[in-house]
């Protein structure tokens, strides 16, 4: 078996949550007094990350915290209408069937997670590590690594963004990119991971 911990995000990656951030995005830019994004301009945006997208929204670092726990707040009055993409509660029962352990690592709260994991699927993943900041991951998959006690030559993380890749190659674990969420195919083929997941149903055909 290629790897015995399978570290996923959540947002984006097992929860389609993103057209709902997208849509409550711009409440939030006039609240915390950041640049609006314009439907036009998703596209433009969407493969900027870290202080890249901080400069361009006009967001100050020390401003992020509060937009994040706000972001969470509103998520968690909306948790029961989202949903998983199709095939992933067959992804996590067949990874776990094989004997791999999973685990969540994510900048959303726990809470929410489980609750738009749902508690048979929630019931699947070992060990949570959530509400990272938007730099917190490497800490936060160092902690679930510690917590498994599985080498880190057999572990990967699976995310849609170019910092979960960041994230992993800090840690010194494998990168696994998914197709469907933030960012775009080409942006996240050029962190080079180790894996690349066109669809839902690859994950366990190439990792089971």
């Amino acid at each position: 078996m290629k790897y015995q911990l399978v570290i996923f995000d959540s947002d984006g990656t097992l929860a389609n949550t993103l057209p709902w951030m997208r849509s409550i995005f711009n409440e939030l830019a006039e609240k915390h007094s950041f640049r609006k994004v314009a439907p036009d301009e998703h596209e433009r945006f969407r493969d900027l990350h870290g202080k890249e997208l901080l400069k361009a929204l006009g967001l100050p670092l020390w401003k992020l915290p509060s937009v994040l726990t706000d972001m969470r707040k509103r998520m968690s009055s909306h948790a029961d209408q989202f949903s998983l993409f199709d095939g992933i509660g067959d992804v996590l029962r067949h990874l776990s069937a094989a004997g791999i352990q999973l685990a969540i690592v994510s900048s959303n709260s726990r809470e929410n997670v489980e609750r738009i994991l749902g508690s048979e699927n929630a019931a699947l993943i070992h060990h949570y590590a959530c509400g990272a900041s938007v730099f917190g991951k490497p800490a936060h998959l160092r902690a679930v690594l510690r917590r498994s006690g599985i080498p880190f030559s057999q572990a990967i993380y699976i995310g849609d963004e170019v910092r979960d890749a960041e994230a992993a190659r800090k840690v010194g674990i494998a990168f696994g990119a998914v197709a469907w969420g933030q960012h775009s195919e080409a942006a996240l083929r050029a962190q080079q991971p180790e894996e690349f997941f066109a669809c839902v149903t690859e994950i366990a055909a190439k990792l089971g």
